[in-house]
């Protein structure tokens, strides 16, 4: 992806170094409690609510590598091209866009949605309208997930602001809803369609950098390989050698290989109709 130069988001907080109370997740090894809910923008209430603690942590000294902060550059660049995008988007369908925040963190996070260890992966809390990366997990998606490539990461930051806008819509409120009103294996029905469609939107936000003849040669590869890394059957089969349908909460690797692609197809909000979709 063409990155350099361009312009970088204001919407971004830099809490890296500092570190919450407490903590949810413990590594790769939780990949299957942790990942399986939460990777790539489930919502993290389910796991972090109630938590409590201070919001600000305590700062430690942090110092940078050349890497993070060229990689701090990058999420910060892809973040401005979501909020152009989406900006004229919702401009088209009479709506108004409202950027979210980017929040960088290093450890732990305390967010509107509870306190959350780096395992968790990344995440968008509705309750204080933010996304919150820590940038080692762009080294977790090219060494655990085999899916190496500065749009896979690009990829990653267009579905948490894929939550975004589906917050904006009130998707994310009406699937708040159901949690209360349906039991665990018919709500993981719903969140595999909200989180199709949020892989949706981020095919959405790509077609639109392709009409900017931003993307490289196999920028959109590195995407398709890295929503397929994470659907649920081949992170559970990775992580126990067979996959539980029923748990699903994401997808499977096609589901979510197919729907960012139809989005990266259409480039319009249309299409994007997980819940009526009949062959999920």
């Amino acid at each position: 992806m063409q990155w350099k130069g361009r312009r970088a988001s204001s919407n971004v907080e830099d809490r890296r170094g500092r570190r919450g109370p407490g903590l949810v997740g413990g590594g790769i090894g939780g990949i299957i409690l942790v990942l399986v809910i939460t990777l790539l923008g489930g919502n993290p209430g389910d796991l972090l609510g109630g938590l409590g603690g201070d919001s600000s942590g305590s700062k430690a000294p942090y110092t940078e590598t050349a890497d993070e902060q060229e990689l701090a550059q990058f999420v910060s660049v892809v973040l401005a091209d979501t909020e152009d995008v989406w900006t004229e988007v919702f401009k088209k369908e009479g709506m108004t866009y409202q950027n979210p925040t980017l929040v960088l963190y290093t450890g732990s996070v305390q967010s509107a949605c509870g306190t959350a260890g780096a395992s968790v992966g990344p995440f968008y809390c509705p309750g204080d309208q933010k996304l919150y990366i820590d940038l080692s997990f762009y080294d977790e998606l090219r060494r655990e997930f085999d899916a190496p490539g500065d749009f896979a990461m690009a990829y990653v930051v267009a579905h948490e602001v894929g939550h975004h806008v589906q917050t904006l819509m009130g998707t994310s409120e009406e699937l708040a809803q159901k949690r209360q009103q349906l039991s665990e294996a018919e709500y993981n029905k719903y969140q595999v369609r909200f989180e199709l469609q949020a892989d949706y939107l981020a095919g959405v936000w790509a077609h639109h950098v392709q009409g900017e003849n931003l993307l490289e040669e196999g920028d959109l590869e590195e995407a398709l390989t890295a929503a397929s890394a994470v659907g649920d059957d081949t992170i559970q089969k990775k992580a126990r050698g067979y996959a539980v349908p029923e748990s699903f909460t994401h997808g499977t690797s096609e589901q979510r290989k197919s729907w960012f692609y139809k989005g990266f197809e259409s480039g319009t909000l249309k299409g994007g109709d997980t819940f009526s979709a009949s062959n999920l």
